[in-house]
């Protein structure tokens, strides 16, 4: 189980996709979970990641200024993820 750092539920691993900041302060997805550094973790869901970004919540979890571009490539991800997630939940 992990903490969701928008919205503070507790869920299973597969329902999240984990960033992580690395030694030089980058941050990225992880979508293996087995990266280096220092990991928070979102929920699949385009609404949730939205609001991250309007809040600028890995900002703050990671202490340093992230690109807006990190942010876009997120919801890009969530909203493929979630939209494979409805395409296979009957499978």
């Amino acid at each position: 189980m992990r903490k969701d750092i928008v919205t503070g539920e507790m869920m299973e691993k597969k329902e999240l996709i984990r960033v992580v900041r690395n030694k030089e302060n980058e941050v990225s997805l992880d979508p293996t979970g087995k990266k280096p550094g220092r990991g928070a973790y979102v929920m699949i869901n385009v609404d949730i990641v939205k609001k991250a970004f309007k809040n600028r919540t890995f900002d703050k979890v990671f202490e340093t200024k992230i690109d807006d571009s990190f942010y876009e490539e997120l919801i890009e991800y969530v909203d493929h993820q979630q939209a494979r997630r409805e395409l296979f939940k009957n499978e």
